[in-house]
């Protein structure tokens, strides 16, 4: 399928609610930390999205996605540990997989509700296929945007040539360049679209606009080992072939980091896999666009994907 840049007014149109903006407690082998979450439509709709971003980037980035959702959902964008608005682990090597699903599994059991459905992008889609693919899990629909249990060599190489560098902007909208090119294969962002999910991303600290990430971070994604690599792959691809609940894999049609072939794999082993392809990006569709906020909708409302 294809998939632009919506205009502004239709953009604008997508907008339906507030954000509100939330914390909650959870706990690591070094202590106590806050994960902040935006909440978005009805406090007591029982039928709850939870949006998750990816590796340096926040739950902001759900803005449009949620406001566009939240009639019919109680839309929940965490900022996952060590991101955006939640505390920085006083132990860096914390920063994996497994903490981020105990996290999740703190933040679900704090919105009290037995069953959620899933949107994660690039790590968010990591950590759901990890916490969905454990017994009596509690995710039903789940899109993986732009991630599988394989992850391509030459994105690794790519993410770890700036992961962790402290850069410092003397002004915001240098910081907001600079995200938007880290950021460019995302797709052809306007100048407006790159400020409104650039901007959470910056804070000013000391008279310079820094990013608010951890950049330690980058110390566990250096230390891991082929071999640690590989057991990694092999527990998500477990983990994936368990999943119970509907999968929409979407893969932007330029993407480094998921290729076709993952992507074929995933839908001959999982249960119950469907995939969709976005021209026009690589990794990862912002889901800014209206056409791509529709691939979504139609997936949670239950409609067939149009395959790729």
């Amino acid at each position: 399928m294809t998939a632009t840049s919506a205009s502004s007014a239709a953009s604008s149109a997508a907008f339906s609610s507030t954000p509100r903006q939330q914390f909650v407690q959870c706990i690591s082998p070094s202590g106590l930390h806050r994960v902040a979450y935006t909440e978005w439509g009805e406090r007591d709709n029982p039928r709850v999205l939870v949006c998750v971003h990816g590796l340096t980037r926040s739950g902001r980035d759900f803005d449009r996605l949620a406001a566009a959702l939240s009639g019919r959902y109680r839309v929940v964008c965490p900022d996952v540990v060590g991101r955006g608005l939640s505390s920085w682990l006083a132990d860096p090597n914390g920063y994996g997989i497994a903490q981020y699903v105990a996290d999740m599994v703190t933040l679900i059991a704090r919105l009290g509700v037995a069953r959620v459905d899933w949107f994660g992008t690039s790590m968010g889609g990591l950590i759901g296929m990890a916490l969905a693919g454990l017994p009596d899990a509690p995710i039903g629909r789940m899109v993986l945007n732009d991630v599988g249990p394989h992850i391509e060599p030459v994105s690794l190489e790519r993410i770890g040539s700036y992961l962790g560098n402290d850069e410092r902007f003397s002004t915001q909208q240098d910081g907001i360049d600079r995200a938007a090119q880290l950021a460019r294969s995302f797709g052809p962002l306007s100048a407006d679209e790159w400020r409104e999910i650039n901007t959470p991303l910056l804070h000013e600290v000391d008279g310079a606009w820094r990013f608010r990430y951890d950049p330690r971070i980058a110390q566990p994604f250096a230390a891991v080992t082929p071999e640690q690599n590989a057991a990694g792959e092999a527990f998500l691809w477990r983990a994936f072939a368990a999943i119970k609940g509907p999968v929409l894999v979407v893969r932007g049609a330029e993407s480094d980091l998921l290729s076709r072939e993952t992507v074929a794999k995933m839908v001959e082993t999982g249960q119950r896999v469907s995939s969709v392809e976005i021209e026009g990006v690589g990794h990862a569709p912002a889901f800014l666009a209206v056409e791509q906020i529709d691939v979504a909708r139609r997936f949670f409302d239950g409609a067939p994907a149009d395959a790729s």
